[in-house]
């Protein structure tokens, strides 16, 4: 029998699971020679940890008959980093333990906290939850940690990593010295180090991470895309693959909610996790995943920490990991309990080398390609329709009945293009892709314009980002003094200390006209910037300016007419209140709330309306 070394109750319920044999760290957890003793143990993402050291703890908490027998206060206490791991992890004890009777008190933030009290002071034998709530609890004296017999720390150096060291800490010290220490991590930093030799006693120290740091079970694939078009890439690589759930990495919440908002549009059944949702926000995210009503989750890294979908085969890293280790963990949720998963990493082409070299770090080979084309979809699309239109099924009489109707309405043929036409109609429409070739890097990197912007004039304002320039009350300013519309300004790009936008070429010289005679009226030369033509754009401005080429604010006539007479108009101060109240009120100026004049933008959001890469 594969689990001769395992209580009865439990290898009965890792056989009820499907379990035919256990994994290595499972395996080296029972090894002769750990019984009873502290243990540190490393691991890769996803290989069974958490019944692995519910496995090992079983010899501190089963009676003679395999049962857990009741108390008054916990035997066994699991610290883990978020809300979704512990409850990821309470989950799997839960299985493991159900038939040993054993009861199971969660207690993480964002959770009722009376009810969590109610469930210790009603013998809860193991407590799982994470560092800030069963602190909390200490505190308060709803948790009592005096009998405990067993203590676990998941990923020990993730909770090292947010900050939580006090908190285990508080946590250790109230544990009877007799208690048995487990510490699990899948790195072993010098905090987790330190804090093992302080709270642990002679630990075995046990690693199942293998000279190949990649996972077995993951195919690593990289696809190097315009970093215009990593969303586009996005979308793609869903249709591509079809996964029954996939996950997406994102770094920051604002871009989750983006994308979040964006694949929602096209179709896709998304749900979104990030540390702006509540509990139950996130919890009613995971269950739309495991009943199968959303089919994709965007994510940030913590937000996603602890995750496990049985159904989940695809990772998508549509933001760059920050290092090696982050890879690892993020392309983890996939390729678990030894089914096979796919990890994307969405590459942009200033950013290869960087990726190559993260690869390099964690030992993982991946396959370089390109993200799937339209052309490349629909094949797919075709293939995976005949597989499940002819694969066998079992048809009701009533369907028959509808299926003969049908047939008296139209042909075979008309039918199974209708139904062709119905299958591919609830499909979200693939992208289409920019070339990745050299040539068609360059045509996309080149600025690009809507219509009647083929042909513009640079005019640059010696102010940028560390003057609080926004573009919210740019825009207005240079209507009010050029004397023009909004429609009629092209590009802004706000750079450190100066802003370039651009003018048709065929009314640059009435703009520069009317800065000439709205200057004329302007004297506080303290609270005032220049408007002035560029010659160089703004690309071509930085590539001078890093040369050592800068040569101040440029002056004189421009190619096409004008005068390009430096005009002054109003800065912005730090404060968002311009100076100089009475000037202000004569010219009208009235911050980010006006009209900017004929076509000026009303107050919101100001969005840049000619598409190209910023400078």
């Amino acid at each position: 029998m594969p689990f001769s070394k395992i209580s009865p109750v439990l290898a009965q319920s890792l056989a009820n699971k499907g379990y035919e044999a256990l994994t290595d760290v499972q395996a080296a957890v029972l090894e002769d020679g750990t019984d009873g003793r502290d243990m540190v143990v490393s691991a890769q993402t996803g290989s069974g940890k958490t019944v692995a050291f519910g496995l090992a703890m079983a010899a501190e908490l089963l009676d003679g008959e395999g049962r857990v027998p009741p108390v008054e206060t916990p035997l066994a206490l699991i610290i883990a980093p978020t809300r979704e791991l512990a409850l990821q992890v309470s989950r799997e004890l839960s299985w493991l333990y159900r038939s040993a009777n054993a009861q199971i008190a969660t207690c993480v933030g964002g959770m009722d906290a009376s009810k969590e009290r109610r469930n210790l002071r009603s013998g809860a034998q193991i407590v799982v939850g994470t560092p800030g709530r069963l602190r909390d609890h200490l505190e308060r004296g709803a948790l009592d940690l005096s009998a405990l017999k067993v203590i676990v720390l998941d990923e020990a150096d993730e909770m090292l990593d947010m900050g939580f060291r006090e908190d285990l800490e508080e946590i250790l010290d109230a544990t009877p010295q007799t208690r048995r220490t487990l510490l699990f991590s899948a790195t072993m930093p010098g905090a987790i180090v330190s804090l093992a030799k302080r709270y642990q006693n002679d630990a075995l120290r046990i690693t199942t991470v293998g000279k190949d740091r990649g996972h077995g079970d993951i195919d690593y694939k990289a696809v190097t895309v315009s970093p215009s078009e990593v969303e586009n890439a996005v979308v793609n690589l869903l249709r591509y693959h079809e996964a029954e759930t996939a996950m997406l990495f994102c770094a920051t919440r604002d871009n989750v909610r983006r994308l979040h908002a964006t694949l929602q549009e096209r179709g896709f059944a998304v749900v979104a996790l990030s540390g702006e949702h509540s509990q139950s926000e996130r919890n009613q995210a995971m269950q739309a995943l495991r009943d199968r009503r959303a089919r994709v989750c965007v994510a940030t890294d913590v937000a996603a920490r602890g995750i496990d979908l049985p159904s989940l085969s695809l990772v998508i890293h549509v933001e760059v990991p920050r290092d090696a280790e982050a890879l690892q963990h993020r392309s983890g949720r996939t390729g678990r309990a030894g089914k096979k998963g796919t990890a994307v990493l969405i590459v942009p082409y200033p950013r290869r080398r960087r990726v190559e070299g993260m690869l390099r770090s964690a030992r993982i080979d991946a396959e370089w390609g390109n993200a799937p084309t339209a052309k490349e979809i629909r094949q797919q699309d075709r293939e995976r329709l005949l597989e499940t239109l002819l694969a066998p099924i079992e048809v009701e009489d009533e369907d028959r009945e509808l299926a003969a109707r049908l047939l008296e309405e139209k042909s075979p043929a008309d039918i199974a293009a209708a139904l062709v036409h119905a299958h591919r109609a609830k499909m979200p429409q693939p992208e289409d892709l920019i070339e990745n070739t050299p040539d068609a890097r360059r045509a996309e990197q080149e600025e690009r314009h809507r219509p009647g912007f083929e042909d513009t004039i640079w005019f640059r304002m010696d102010i940028g980002r560390r003057q609080n320039a926004d573009a919210r009350w740019l825009l207005p300013l240079i209507c009010r003094r050029g004397h023009i519309t909004r429609n009629e300004v092209g590009a802004i790009r706000i750079g450190q200390a100066e802003t370039f936008f651009q003018v048709p070429r065929n009314i640059a010289d009435r703009f520069a006209d009317a800065l000439d005679r709205t200057a004329a009226s302007e004297s506080d030369e303290e609270n005032t910037v220049r408007i002035v033509h560029s010659p160089e754009g703004p690309r071509e401005q930085a590539r001078e300016n890093r040369k050592g080429n800068f040569k101040g604010k440029p002056k004189g006539k421009f190619a096409g007419g004008g005068s390009g007479a430096g005009a002054r108009v109003h800065a912005k101060p730090a404060d968002g209140k311009p100076s100089g109240a009475k000037k202000h009120r004569k010219g009208g100026f009235k911050g980010p709330k006006t009209d900017g004049g004929p076509g000026g933008p009303k107050k919101g959001k100001f969005v840049n309306r000619n598409k190209g890469p910023a400078s």
